[in-house]
């Protein structure tokens, strides 16, 4: 990558280092198909059977989608907690039936209120290596997902709070069977997991080998955690002993430790955010605001789009990946520069969705040539913003549902990068997201939008989507996990299902391209074979710099047909969709 420069350049070297490292488990396919739902009338879809089934037996005892989003967010936290889990944090899109407009969650971590500017930066004032930054207490946020449930849950669920924590006690009592994926993504972190006496002894065999698949796999701790949980409310989670063995885990950390204290769980407040909504073509996509740069980025990259018949390019045609790549990078330029938690800097929501200039962007894309470059637009409202390097890792997941009353929901939960921190606390992984705060806090005497701030959200790539159709009506509800590269999975998807006409299995199975700058980063493996073969013709279009390489796709989706739904569930993944 010789050539690349500036911030995006940076990220681009440090994505080329860590992608063997966090695609270790990418790797490692099941011999089994992907199990879908067709024509049923309520669904949920999630990157582990175990999770989707705890959330299909919440829809059978009449609970609603958010009940069942809920059991599988805690589902999740037992079985894939390489991924997600109430270590970490999450964000969740929600329209009850009847309505037309959704109510947004926002779960994100937070950094302790000691926090400062130079958190990620060396004595010299240098930003540090991912390698440095991530082990340990100080890359940990407090966490949000348990907040964000009980508030989401307390406005559309239907079932009482204990019920959705049984099918995850369950597991983590009575044991499940390690997954291959699971196996490799402890193997891939197992120098991590060493360094903590807690994650060790969970995690590792007492040679420090890791556990192998197939292994029983038990979290008596995690279970104690769960059943205090559900017995008194997230409450019990932000104080009392629960929040003191985080605070202890942290602060004792064997390397990084951090200054968070008691009282930055007790600040904690989940919140309800405005959502993010465009026109796209004849249908209307909203997804999640700010913390999230990630669904302002999905919807630039459509609208940009509209101008293009991709319906009739087609899927097999160059120039469509061509297009979609040139948006991409238009949208991820104004994430960069203007990303970041509302709460503490000016983020231009609607200057960044508006029509008209997203219009204006996608004018700049050409079906036969490359853009020279692309740098950030200047969307009405907004202000002078530096781009410095961030350090987004990828470790996530993403899940959803739809129940007969007709509520449905996407949500996407996180601990970062694979295992977080490497730390456990009470069975439980704990994040490392404030490794999503961009390292450098000023460029060039300019303030970066996503840097370091006490009690401030990390900006997100996270993009729980729903689509609507001209009646109002949900068809389709999608999200992924992979960091930077989620909005361009969705959006894909997204293009998929609407303008290619594909269930969302197949929408969800296409490959992916992922633009760093001016580079142009290829799926390598059977998914991304298609892509691979569009190599010269990509190139004759301008796409001079391309790498073809392992990433760390995972997407789950529902899509509405007729009377019912059709789920989807990633072939690189585990995942399955369940219907009733």
């Amino acid at each position: 990558m010789v050539g690349v420069q500036g911030p995006w350049g940076i990220a681009v070297k440090r994505w080329l280092i860590i992608f063997p490292l966090i695609c270790a488990a990418c790797a490692t396919r099941l011999p089994v198909p992907v199990a879908t739902a067709t024509g049923v009338s309520a669904i949920v879809s999630a990157a582990d059977p175990r999770a989707a089934e705890a959330g299909r037996s919440m829809l059978r005892q009449g609970g609603s989608a958010m009940d069942a989003m809920g059991a599988m967010l805690l589902a999740l936290t037992v079985v894939e907690p390489q991924s997600s889990g109430i270590g970490g944090g999450g964000l969740l899109v929600y329209q009850a039936a009847g309505g037309t407009m959704p109510t947004t969650f926002d779960g994100r971590e937070t950094a302790p209120q000691a926090t400062g500017p130079a958190l990620f930066l060396d004595t010299d004032g240098k930003p540090l290596s991912t390698k440095i930054a991530i082990p340990g207490g100080r890359s940990v946020g407090v966490p949000g997902n348990l907040a964000m449930l009980k508030l989401a849950h307390a406005r559309f669920g239907k079932l009482a709070w204990a019920k959705l924590f049984e099918p995850a006690i369950a597991l983590a009592e009575g044991g499940f069977t390690i997954s291959p994926r699971l196996a490799s993504a402890i193997a891939a972190k197992r120098e991590i997991l060493s360094r903590q006496s807690a994650a060790a002894a969970l995690f590792l065999n007492a040679d420090g080998s890791g556990k192998a698949a197939g292994t029983r796999f038990v979290n008596p701790a995690l279970a104690a955690t769960l059943r205090t949980i559900a017995a008194n409310g997230p409450e019990a989670f932000y104080a009392g002993p629960i929040a003191a063995d985080i605070v202890h885990a942290v602060q004792t950390a064997p390397t990084n430790p951090s200054t968070m204290v008691a009282r930055d769980l007790t600040l904690y407040r989940a919140h309800e955010r405005a959502p993010v909504c465009t026109a796209y073509r004849v249908w209307r996509v909203c997804s999640m605001g700010p913390p999230s740069a990630g669904g302002i980025a999905v919807l630039a990259i459509l609208k940009q789009l509209e101008g293009f018949d991709l319906e009739a390019l087609g899927v097999g045609n160059p120039v469509s990946w061509h297009v979609l790549a040139e948006s991409e990078r238009l949208a991820f330029a104004d994430r960069e520069a203007y990303g970041g938690d509302a709460d503490f800097v000016n983020v231009p929501v609607k200057g960044m969705t508006d029509a008209g200039y997203l219009r204006g962007r996608g004018a700049l894309i050409h079906a036969d040539r490359t853009l020279a470059s692309a740098p950030p637009g200047l969307p009405p409202g907004a202000p002078k913003r530096a781009v410095g390097p961030g350090a987004e890792i990828p470790s996530t997941t993403s899940f959803a549902a739809a129940d007969a009353r007709g509520d449905v929901a996407s949500l996407t939960s996180t601990v970062e990068g694979g295992f977080g921190s490497g730390l456990v606390s009470g069975g439980f992984v704990l994040n490392n997201e404030l490794t999503d705060f961009n390292f450098v806090p000023n460029v060039g005497g300019v303030s970066v939008a996503n840097r370091v701030e006490p009690g401030k959200r990390p900006r997100s790539s996270m993009a729980p989507t729903l689509v609507y159709d001209r009646s109002g009506h949900v068809v389709l509800a999608i999200g992924a996990a992979g960091g930077p590269t989620i909005p361009a999975q969705v959006a894909k998807s997204i293009i998929g299902v609407l303008d290619w006409k594909l269930p969302v299995q197949e929408a969800i199975a296409l490959p992916v391209m992922m633009v760093f700058g001016d580079a142009l980063v290829i799926e390598d493996g059977p998914q991304g074979a298609r892509l691979a073969a569009m190599q010269p013709a990509l190139k004759a279009l301008g796409h001079a710099r391309s790498i073809v390489t392992a990433l760390p796709y995972k997407a789950n989706g529902i899509e509405r047909i007729g009377s019912g739904w059709r789920g989807g569930a990633d072939p690189r993944s585990e995942g399955v969709a369940l219907g009733l």
